[in-house]
């Protein structure tokens, strides 16, 4: 069956007419039908408002350039890029900035200087410096041959590559010949096509930098993995972004995917999130016609009671099946200075304790949030858990089990090993021999019981509330283990792949370092791009973002209700609550409620 651009196409313009307006009067006739739409909007037009020409008595801002730059995170490649400087920028101030992606030709195509003049002399948007920087390309070293062109793999990955380019290369560059506010709030990330997914994903991965986000026609299909970004949207912890979004119902539909419908997949995912997201949908197709059109409008609704500092959406707007955030809470830093901090552990009260491995000090985080030296030169311990005496349970030194009194003093409990982690369970506990790919069980006096096998590369377990299970997760790979516990041997049994997690883009690990586990069955791991929260089927349905843009190295819940979710980067320690009462494995079992299928 022919579609209707394939008829089209075969068309000559005489019946192309014809069918023009034939279909003006179906709509007419019944506007409610599903007639279809390419050829109308082959012929629709987009003219341009009044604030895309001179107006007089307007101020009219210059542009500079073009500059070129080089790039050491790009290696070899070479760029142009032009700066717009309105005619009320005063260098005594810092402006804010708007970088445009596509250089000068894309700016000029939506006419965006002669918007910001006019939008910039109504004060409709702030006194705004446009940086209009092109993609890179490497020179080919021969004459006769084609250059790299880097545009798809700049603009249409996602990670933080091109982020870091545009702070650390980019924007010092322009910041050295003017004033830039390095206020998130004042900074604006533009882009069409693969350059509108570029300006959302540098955004998203730096939102701590850049907050404002404005997308035509982009391009979030299958490229590089683009279409991942509605399902990370819904699944992430809300950030503080304003989007908007233009794209017509006549964009590509190609191999990589539909851009309208991909369009529409992300407004509804920021929707659903709760993100301040506008969208302008039209009938147009893979051009920047509508794009212009409406760019007055969009810039507006984007600088809109600018300085105001844009919030993080309100979690409570989404409805999560697992609903652990507060509004308002993020983490608080409750503990510094530290070198290498390998794990973290609740006693029965909920105060957490954790080692500086490279120091060979244990410490103590009270209830009141102060840090307390328990012990002084105790050794590497790498994983802490507690015992059902409230006894602490460490590994020492890679090697050895050992309890530790509450003056730091250490007994060893089982030696010979090669330990990666332990659970302390009420009628013993599970030791990660990583050596053996062995999960070791051991009596509370150190006597050893039979050993169960792993797959290799296990870095921590966690019972389930019921003890019938023990989730395991391992740095190096994207799924978790899932294995049933017989309670009386402590033996694992039926080990397979279970939880999905997501990873940093292109790096091929997870970093799963550590788990733990709440009263509902869900299961919190420690990955490198914050903690993962699976519920009992194994699934992600959020991850609430790290304390820092280092990978979390462990986690433990802690605190008088055990609210609290502790985390470390590796050197300092935080908390954040949580609607959410974590377990330890040590105490009785539980049974969670049934999961939702």
């Amino acid at each position: 069956m022919l579609s209707l651009r394939s008829v089209e196409s075969m068309c000559p313009a005489f019946v192309r007419s014809w069918l023009l307006t034939a279909g003006a009067w179906c709509l007419m006739i019944w506007p409610g039908a599903a007639w279809p739409l390419s050829l109308l909007a082959q012929q629709q037009e987009y003219p341009l408002p009044p604030e895309a020409v001179r107006q007089p008595g307007t101020p009219v801002g210059v542009i500079q350039g073009p500059f070129p730059l080089a790039s050491q995170i790009y290696p070899g490649t070479q760029r142009d890029y032009w700066v717009y400087v309105p005619a009320q920028y005063d260098a005594q101030k810092p402006a804010c900035v708007m970088i445009v992606q596509d250089g000068l030709n894309r700016a000029e195509g939506w006419k965006l200087p002669e918007v910001m003049d006019n939008l910039i002399h109504t004060g409709e948007m702030p006194v705004t410096i446009g940086v209009f920087v092109n993609p890179g390309v490497v020179p080919p070293a021969t004459e006769h041959a084609q250059p790299r062109f880097n545009r798809s793999f700049e603009y249409d990955s996602l990670g933080d590559r091109y982020a870091r380019f545009l702070l650390e290369e980019l924007l010092p560059a322009v910041s050295k010949d003017y004033n830039l506010s390095t206020n998130p709030n004042d900074r604006a990330l533009a882009g069409a096509s693969s350059g509108a997914i570029c300006a959302f994903n540098a955004a998203w991965e730096r939102p701590d930098a850049f907050r404002r986000v404005l997308s035509t026609i982009g391009t979030y299909v299958g490229l590089r993995g683009g279409n991942q970004l509605p399902m990370l949207v819904r699944q992430t912890e809300p950030k503080p972004l304003r989007i908007f979004l233009q794209d017509g119902s006549n964009d590509l539909n190609i191999y990589a995917g539909d851009w309208w419908v991909a369009n529409q997949d992300m407004y509804s995912a920021l929707k659903w999130a709760g993100y301040d997201v506008q969208h302008a949908w039209g009938t147009g197709g893979h051009d920047g016609k509508h794009a212009a059109a409406i760019m007055p409008q969009a810039l507006r609704w984007l600088w809109r009671d600018w300085p105001a500092e844009i919030p993080t959406p309100d979690p409570q707007k989404s409805a999560r099946r697992i609903d652990v955030l507060i509004g308002g809470q993020t983490w608080r830093e409750v503990s510094s200075g530290h070198e290498i901090i390998e794990g973290l552990a609740s006693n029965a009260a909920g105060e957490v304790f954790f080692c500086d491995a490279k120091a060979g000090r244990l410490y103590q985080v009270t209830l009141d949030g102060k840090t307390r030296l328990v012990g002084d030169q105790v050794g590497r311990l790498t994983d802490l858990d507690f015992g059902p005496q409230d006894q602490l349970l460490a590994i020492r030194d890679g090697n050895t089990i050992v309890s530790v009194d509450a003056g730091g003093a250490v007994r060893p409990l089982l030696q010979g090993g090669h330990f990666a982690s332990l659970v302390a369970l009420p009628n013993g506990l599970l030791a990660i021999d990583d050596a053996k790919s062995e999960a070791v069980a051991v009596d509370y006096d150190g006597t050893q019981r039979l050993s169960s096998s792993l797959p290799t590369g296990v870095a921590d377990l966690v019972l389930t509330p019921d003890h019938a299970f023990v989730h395991l997760v391992a740095p190096g790979r994207q799924m978790t283990w899932h294995a049933r516990l017989r309670p009386d041997s402590l033996q694992l049994e039926f080990v397979q792949d279970f939880g999905f997690l997501h990873m940093p883009y292109g790096s091929g690990r997870s970093g799963a370092s550590d788990v733990a586990m709440d009263d509902q069955g869900h299961a919190y791991v420690a990955s490198a791009v914050g903690v993962q929260v699976l519920d009992q089927l194994g699934r992600v349905n959020i991850t609430l973002l790290g304390p820092s843009r280092a990978p979390v190295v462990s986690i433990a819940f802690g605190g008088p209700q055990r609210d609290h979710l502790f985390a470390t980067d590796g050197g300092r320690v935080f908390a954040r609550q949580l609607k959410a009462r974590g377990v330890r494995s040590c105490d009785p079992p539980t049974q969670p409620p049934r999961p939702r299928l």
